[in-house]
């Protein structure tokens, strides 16, 4: 197995553990109002996060940026409780063009989870001399793998509409629920 293939595989394996449901809820969080159809605008929201990520994981990994984890794992509930109330208080998408509010929140929200992941990455990477490529394939990891918690989620929605629920009472419910959850997130990883 080459390093490029380990790094991926561990990047992938850390976004699907369920131990880590924090950045899984934070993707669906903002996936929510979207449905199947809106595949573009689900990639370029999911990319947003990974560039946003991406930077900050860098920059920590290398020591550019140094923020204590206890903060870090406080602002991550944070990040997913924020995205999931505005997903209530406006359950539809824009119809208009421009940047839609998601793709920000992604994409500023993405710096924070990227110093989330950064701790874990450079336990990973010990004294490695050069860490490009491990790097770059961890966040291909990262990326494949949020795709894959998308295309499940979109699943799930689709069934449900077929079952009769209509999008918008899924939406609201998707978020409640993980607007709750990231509460209690909040609650057990207070810093102070």
């Amino acid at each position: 197995m080459t390093s490029f293939e380990l790094y991926f595989k561990l990047g992938l394996k850390h976004i699907l553990d369920l131990h880590g449901f924090d950045h899984i809820l934070f993707i669906i969080a903002i996936c929510a109002v979207y449905v199947a159809r809106d595949w573009v605008k689900i990639l370029l929201l999911v990319t947003a996060f990974t560039l946003g990520h991406s930077l900050t994981l860098a920059l920590a990994t290398f020591q550019i940026i140094q923020i204590r984890s206890e903060v870090i794992e406080f602002l991550i509930p944070i990040t997913i409780a924020f995205t999931a109330l505005v997903t209530l208080v406006k359950p539809k998408t824009n119809s208009g063009k421009g940047i839609q509010l998601h793709y920000l929140l992604a994409l500023f929200f993405g710096l924070i989870h990227g110093l989330g992941f950064s701790n874990y990455l450079r336990s990973l990477l010990g004294k490695e001399a050069s860490i490009w490529q491990q790097l770059l394939a961890f966040n291909v990891g990262l990326e494949v793998g949020q795709l894959v918690i998308v295309a499940a989620f979109l699943l799930l929605t689709t069934l449900v509409h077929l079952a009769g629920m209509n999008r918008k009472e899924w939406t609201l419910i998707v978020s409640a629920f993980i607007l709750g959850v990231a509460s209690m997130l909040m609650l057990q990883t207070k810093f102070w």
